[in-house]
């Protein structure tokens, strides 16, 4: 594309980002961007022609007409969301300024492979999309978080430890002929992480990290940007080495990591050692959630082993704000304490004083708002605006 074409296309996506921001009149948006009036209403009709802006009711002012305000179209263009876990998915279809129209969670085995949990979850899409009253046509992007690596410029899945088939597997290429929008894939924790950073604006880089089953970490840099690394690993903290834990062999074949001495699932198969009746992760919140002293001591336990592991991450990136997700961060009160004394203990005294160590505020929701907010991103940047404007 020219150069003229390219900054068209920044010039586009800036002003449909400053709408979506709240920015609802074609003067505010001249002022912001410090193009002529004549200039914003010339892009601004054309989004309005391709159907990504509306223009509707209308702004008070002191005096004159008052003008109409312009927002993100929900009549012909949504998005879809998608939370895969290893047991169940979570799906939205949403408006592009954020309303959920139709969502559904459904169980199902990730270990099933990628043909037959994606054919699911495309019949899943097809009843919500019914539901909100939308046909496939006005799908304009999905965004898809999936429990294991993901290579995320191609939507690929690698080596992961715990989606059995799926490694090498190309999850947009599934949705190709059946949506004519972008298929937007990464893991499920940048998806949580990206969704909790946008409801903290004090927030400036933020570290998610979800203590589950598993352990994993998303990193959210200032205005918002995932930081993946070179490759797609940037996070995954649960195969740090916590020192003293050599006899204790992870499922990735080295020994010490701490997901395999802190995480959920490692918790549950020490009470099950301690002759407690745990078999899963939620007989583990359970159990502490009564009281029980042997749960809560080895809760504590991995609480300081985790909070070991932050206080470096701590040290080298210095975020100014950690949250902790995920099942076992529902017993935050049993968490907290400990991760934050080991952080404090640790870390470095300049890193540690701005630093925030919270609970998270979405729950179980962060991965489908992430995943939304990642769709509607992406549908927003000059590249999306350009994939829009080409459709017919």
């Amino acid at each position: 594309m020219s150069a003229a074409g390219d900054r068209q296309l920044t010039a586009l996506s800036e002003l449909a980002g400053l709408v979506a921001g709240g920015t609802t009149r074609r003067s505010q948006l001249a002022t912001a961007t410090g193009l002529s009036r004549a200039a914003v209403a010339q892009r601004v009709d054309l989004l309005i022609t391709k159907g990504l802006l509306v223009e509707t009711g209308t702004v008070a002012t002191e005096r004159g007409r008052p003008p109409l305000a312009l927002q993100l179209a929900s009549d012909a263009a949504v998005v879809c969301a998608v939370d895969l876990g290893a047991t169940h998915s979570t799906v939205a279809v949403a408006e592009l300024g954020g309303a959920v129209l139709s969502e559904a969670t459904e169980e199902l085995d990730i270990d099933e492979g990628p043909e037959a949990v994606l054919s699911g979850l495309h019949d899943q899409l097809g009843r919500l999309l019914a539901d909100a009253g939308h046909p496939a046509s006005h799908v304009r992007a999905i965004g898809i978080g999936v429990p294991g690596p993901v290579e995320a410029s191609t939507g690929t899945v690698v080596r992961p430890p715990i989606m059995r088939g799926w490694d090498g597997y190309r999850v947009p290429g599934f949705f190709e002929g059946r949506y004519d929008a972008p298929v937007l894939v990464d893991n499920d924790v940048n998806m949580m992480a990206l969704g909790e950073y946008a409801h903290r604006p004090a927030a400036d880089h933020l570290l998610y990290v979800k203590v589950g089953t598993g352990i994993g970490c998303g990193i959210v840099s200032s205005g918002g940007r995932v930081h993946r690394g070179a490759s797609g690993a940037a996070g995954d903290i649960g195969h740090i080495r916590v020192p003293g834990q050599d006899d204790v062999l992870c499922h990735c074949g080295n020994t010490g990591c701490v997901e395999a001495v802190a995480s959920g699932a490692a918790i549950a198969a020490a009470l099950r050692d301690a002759g407690l009746p745990v078999e899963h992760v939620a007989d583990v919140v359970r159990l502490v959630a009564a009281g029980d002293p042997t749960a809560r001591r080895h809760v504590r336990l991995a609480a300081q082993r985790i909070g070991d592991v932050l206080a470096s991450l701590v040290s080298f990136w210095n975020p100014d704000t950690i949250v902790l997700g995920g099942s076992i961060a529902s017993l935050h009160d049993d968490l907290l304490a400990d991760i934050r004394a080991a952080v404090y203990r640790r870390a470095l005294p300049l890193a540690t004083r701005t630093v925030a160590i919270e609970a998270t505020i979405l729950g179980r929701r962060a991965g489908i708002e992430g995943a939304r907010r990642r769709a509607v991103h992406h549908l927003l940047s000059p590249a999306g605006i350009a994939q829009f404007l080409s459709t017919p």
